[in-house]
């Protein structure tokens, strides 16, 4: 049987496939193609320059050790790095690496000086957390299905996410855009689906990252000049679960280079994860490319929650804490903080913590006095609910009214000036809004929003309304 590039690549493969981790493995030993084998040397074309260093760095013993067991003491290594990514750019080169002596030898005039010892030329693309050879998720194991309890306001998005935590890239949910307002649990959601496919598919690659961090990440990799292997990093991921995407509004760059990411990991049947504070329809500056991919797979809301959700949230909290309360004291507490988990859980924090430190019993009138001081100082959002009631109490008429469908200029005024003060004081989407307001569209939202902006500048008692309601409405 005659010796080829693929069989003492194969017979290395098993060897090194034997003294490393799966996840190690196939993170960076499939991509890996034999070549050609002349000389003594094994030719192997890798996907990128920071591909070949991190194998350099990394894994040059194992390497060593697995060729010469092949080929002798003699044997020769040479890497082809062809660089090849999204945007159609090409810089194919050679490195010869000898065993013993690390002369190179070079084509097409491109200079990788192999004996330099910066650390950033060595590994250009450093992620925090990614410092060994295993890709660290960033998932915070906390937040997980156990802890996120389902109820009425999340209920589509909880179980969307055990979908696709069943079955990664394999559902229609693909995207799965989470969005919502501050502290209702997208962020937790988010970080449960990714936990959760850790557990069942140990051998995916998840990767948890702020888009924020995902930028700066991006500008980092333009300023070194080593953009293509941000690029190559995203693409090995099965996983990528990118949190608050609403920050890459404006950012023309960042939402470009994410453009042909996201391409590549879908179309490779690789799971894509976002979470938004808004809906796609709402975001402002986002490309439309992007927006219409965001809306290929599901996007869910997670709503404020009930007061029966928030009691069981409470209970759920005080039960992983070992701490036992009064009924009565859970209930008082879910009645009076209604506008999210967040703040819900530190009210309890709270609570707990007052009890202790002054040593006080847990009673309704500590209760009260935890509340108040919570709620003053936290900057509240006010709820649709709460606006509609000042709003139709200040037109001397009831809810049902002010949903109904009639068209009378009057009731219009009130509904339309209640979906422009839940705009304005809530983080709800249009669609959430239109849909508590009268199961109205967002069309009709952002409507009503443009008539009560010119009638403002244009009506005088129109404006009084305004600033009246404004002042009631202040928190």
């Amino acid at each position: 049987m005659s010796v080829t590039a693929q069989s003492v690549w194969n017979k290395c493969l098993l060897f090194i496939k034997d003294n490393i981790q799966p996840q190690a493995y196939k993170t960076w030993f499939e991509p890996i193609v034999a070549v050609k084998l002349a000389d003594n040397a094994l030719s192997i074309q890798v996907p990128s320059k920071f591909f070949y260093e991190w194998l350099e760095e990394h894994y040059v013993k194992l390497l060593k050790v697995s060729l010469t067991k092949e080929l002798g003491e003699t044997a020769k290594l040479v890497y082809i790095i062809k660089m090849e990514n999204t945007y159609g750019n090409k810089q194919p080169f050679t490195e010869k690496i000898p065993s013993s002596n690390r002369s190179a030898v070079r084509s097409q005039n491109v200079d990788v000086p192999l004996n330099n010892k910066n650390p950033e030329l060595r590994n250009p693309f450093i992620i925090p957390g990614i410092r060994n050879v295993k890709i660290e998720s960033q998932l915070n194991p906390n937040y997980n299905f156990d802890n996120f309890l389902e109820g009425d306001s999340n209920r589509l998005a909880r179980s969307a996410g055990l979908a696709v935590s069943a079955k990664p890239g394999g559902t229609s949910f693909n995207p799965l855009l989470i969005f919502g307002g501050v502290g209702l649990g997208k962020t937790h959601l988010a970080h449960a689906i990714g936990v959760n496919i850790k557990d069942k598919y140990p051998e995916k690659t998840v990767l948890y990252i702020s888009a924020e961090k995902f930028t700066q990440q991006y500008i980092d990799s333009v300023k070194k000049n080593n953009r293509n292997d941000f690029i190559h990093f995203y693409q090995l991921i099965d996983v990528l679960v990118i949190d608050d995407v609403q920050f890459l509004s404006g950012k023309s760059g960042t939402q470009d280079v994410f453009f042909h990411i996201f391409n590549h990991l879908h179309q490779n049947g690789k799971q894509v994860i976002l979470t938004s504070d808004k809906a796609p329809v709402d975001m402002q500056d986002i490309e439309q490319r992007l927006l219409s991919r965001f809306k290929w797979g599901l996007s869910a809301e997670l709503q404020t929650p009930d007061f029966e959700t928030r009691v069981s949230i409470l209970k759920n909290k005080l039960y992983r804490d070992g701490v036992e309360m009064p009924e009565d004291i859970i209930e008082y507490v879910a009645k009076n903080i209604k506008s999210n988990i967040r703040e819900l859980e530190g009210a309890i924090i709270s609570l707990i913590a007052q009890s202790s430190f002054n040593k006080k019993e847990i009673n309704i009138e500590l209760a009260k006095q935890v509340v108040e001081k919570f709620v003053k100082n936290t900057k509240r959002e006010v709820s649709i609910d709460y606006i509609q009631k000042i709003v139709s109490d200040y037109f001397q008429m009831d809810v049902d009214t002010l949903q109904s469908k009639t068209r009378k200029r009057h009731i219009v005024q009130a509904r339309q000036l209640a979906m422009f003060f839940a705009k304005k004081l809530t983080k709800a989407s249009l669609a959430s809004i239109g849909s508590q307001i009268g199961k109205r569209d967002h069309a009709t939202v952002l409507h009503a929003c443009k008539t009560v902006d010119n009638l403002s500048s244009t009506d005088k008692q129109f404006k009084k309304y305004v600033e009246d309601l404004t002042k009631k409405l202040s928190v």
